[in-house]
């Protein structure tokens, strides 16, 4: 489904080809539009109006249980449901504005052409046809509506984007354009940032001075005890017993019950953990009290186990560089920091043309390395993101690319070597249709366009509300 109405005010539509999305509601200027006499209308489109009673049986068609739709109110499932239809009351219009048909002829064949209801020589079978209706609890009827809707959609949308026949030279180009070899060099900057064993104290202190606010880390000064049967009733299993009692606890803790007076009632002791900081090191309790650190005291289940807790002290502290795990996180902040800024000031040379072939032999001297790319999808080296940047750039030019890990790289683009396809090629009629692909889409986007200013579609919220209040 599209997106909910509340995006509805930045654009009328979204995705084309086999169905636009229309995404057209105005959220204001109601005014009294439906102040008499329409008070049933759920939403307008231009002078064509779409009653409550419309989007009911639009709701009931969708086939989502109604218990899903109630779940699901306030993730917006009733404006998602709505947006469709006024979507397909838009196309309807645009079908009918065409003069677009389908005769009951062509809507036949179109349903004997359909292999799910063929026999095993490929005829036609009725009685697999209403079989198949049967097993989707639909009518003739209404299957053939919907079919007959969704041809005619495809013809509007293949009418729209006729004509979109692409000269044979742009077919080559596009080809070249991707298949096309390229030779580049290039230099592994990784040589050239600073190493982590000469970061001194004094650039770790300064980081956090200039970082103090967003460096502080939460200490929590907790305890827990992890309760199961056997520990809870003396038995392994998990009966009525057992989770009566943990009902109780949870009774207790909403009765404002200390936690101390919830442990000496279970003789079970409590594990007690002082200074806590988060990492990955720690144990998957420990790590899920930090995560509840909001709700102070509670209790959860964790496996087999449910676990009973209580936050006595929470304190942001600023980075103890006398603490190892922290003081070898903030040297990896600060490398990285200094990688950016060598990376961040070389693209600022290449950008402004302060970078030249002299330039980069000085940087590369003896490392600088040579590779081959066969098309603008071989990514055996780089991240396919830096090939497709790669091949969008002139011969002798530079760029800061990088491979899948992230290690950066600076390249320069040698030389390319052009692909040529025949007409008779296989693959000549597979870029053609794919040019002819793009071509259309830039049409239906113009079309796009065009829908947006045709049509004024505006929604009526508290009819649309007591519709959402029928599920509630």
């Amino acid at each position: 489904m599209i997106n909910s109405l509340r995006n509805f005010a930045k654009t009328k539509f979204a995705g084309l080809l086999v169905f636009i999305m229309i995404i057209p509601f105005v959220f204001w200027g109601m005014g009294g539009m439906f102040s008499s006499g329409n008070t049933n209308n759920v939403a307008k489109i231009n002078n064509k109006n779409i009653s409550a009673q419309d989007f009911i049986n639009h709701i009931n068609q969708s086939n989502i249980p109604e218990q899903t739709i109630r779940e699901n109110l306030d993730k917006n499932i009733i404006e998602e449901l709505l947006s469709t239809l006024v979507s397909t009351t838009l196309l309807d219009l645009e079908v009918k504005d065409f003069n677009i048909l389908i005769s009951e002829n062509t809507l036949f064949q179109m349903i004997k052409s359909n292999q799910n209801f063929h026999d095993d020589n490929g005829n036609f079978e009725r009685i697999k046809y209403e079989k198949f209706l049967l097993e989707n609890n639909q009518s003739a009827p209404g299957f053939e509506a919907r079919l007959r809707n969704r041809e005619l959609q495809k013809n509007l949308f293949d009418f729209v984007g006729a004509g979109t026949v692409t000269p044979n030279f742009l077919v080559k180009k596009l080809y070249n354009d991707e298949n096309r070899n390229l030779e580049i060099e290039f230099i592994d900057l990784s040589t050239f940032y600073k190493k982590k064993s000469a970061i001194k104290d004094q650039e770790l202190e300064k980081f956090i001075r200039e970082n103090k606010d967003n460096l502080k880390v939460e200490y929590l000064d907790f305890d827990y005890l992890i309760i199961n049967p056997s520990n809870l009733i003396g038995s392994e299993e998990f009966d009525q017993a057992f989770f009566d009692k943990i009902d109780q606890i949870e009774i207790d803790i909403s009765n404002d019950v200390s936690f101390n007076n919830i442990v000496s009632n279970l003789d079970i002791k409590p594990t007690k953990i002082k200074n806590f900081k988060f990492s990955s090191e720690k144990s998957d309790i420990e790590k899920k009290i930090f995560d509840l650190r909001t709700n102070e005291y509670d209790i959860f289940e964790n496996d087999n186990n449910f676990i009973l807790y209580k936050i006595r002290k929470i304190e942001e502290r600023g980075p103890d560089l006398n603490d190892t795990q922290t003081r070898n996180e903030v040297i990896e902040l600060v490398s990285q920091k200094n990688k950016f800024d060598y990376n961040r000031n070389l693209l600022e040379k290449v950008t402004q043309k302060n970078f030249n072939d002299d330039d980069f032999k000085k940087l590369g001297q003896n490392n600088i390395q040579t590779l081959k790319l066969n098309s603008i999808k071989d990514n055996k080296k780089f991240d396919i993101n830096s090939v497709e940047v790669l091949y969008s750039l002139q011969e002798n030019s530079y760029t800061l690319i990088n491979d899948e890990q992230n290690n950066v790289y600076l390249a320069k683009i040698k030389k390319f070597n052009n692909k040529i396809i025949n007409e008779n090629d296989d693959k000549f009629n597979e870029y053609a249709n794919k040019l002819n692909s793009n071509t259309k889409n830039s049409i239906l986007k113009s079309y796009d366009l065009f829908l947006n200013n045709k049509y004024d579609v505006t929604l009526n919220k508290k009819t649309l509300e007591r519709v959402k209040n029928y599920f509630k």
